[in-house]
């Protein structure tokens, strides 16, 4: 196994562990951020890694910061089943059309979720 991989796998384990620690959420944020910033210094087109810091993004409610990483993933190829899950959660919070999202909630109803990436926090009652 090769060191991103188990970067990756540690993420998201930090990641589980944002709700157990509600205390520490935005230092926990931090941490996951910084990691993820560092993964994608030495592998800038590891759609895994693009895939959690949007969520991440999304999670502190920086939706433009999410997207960006978001739609880098998707130009790169990745066919990822929570990145379109992702794509929709933000659009949602940015309020975009619901024709906008929708898309890609269909497209992720015949996608596989990579072991490595996770989904976006989402409230439906906050909107």
């Amino acid at each position: 196994m090769n060191n991103i991989t188990q970067r990756l796998e540690n993420v998201k384990k930090l990641q589980a562990k944002r709700w157990e620690n509600e205390d520490h959420w935005d230092d926990i944020n931090d941490l996951l951020v910084k990691e993820l910033d560092e993964i994608l210094l030495i592998e800038p087109e590891n759609t895994a890694a693009l895939i959690n810091i949007g969520a991440v993004y999304s999670d502190m409610g920086e939706n433009e910061k999410a997207i960006h990483y978001l739609k880098t993933a998707l130009d790169l190829g990745s066919e990822d089943k929570n990145l379109f899950i992702n794509l929709a959660i933000v659009m949602v919070y940015m309020e975009m059309h619901q024709e906008e999202y929708h898309e890609y909630l269909e497209t992720a109803e015949d996608k596989l979720e990579d072991p490595l990436t996770f989904k976006a926090y989402f409230d439906p009652n906050s909107q």
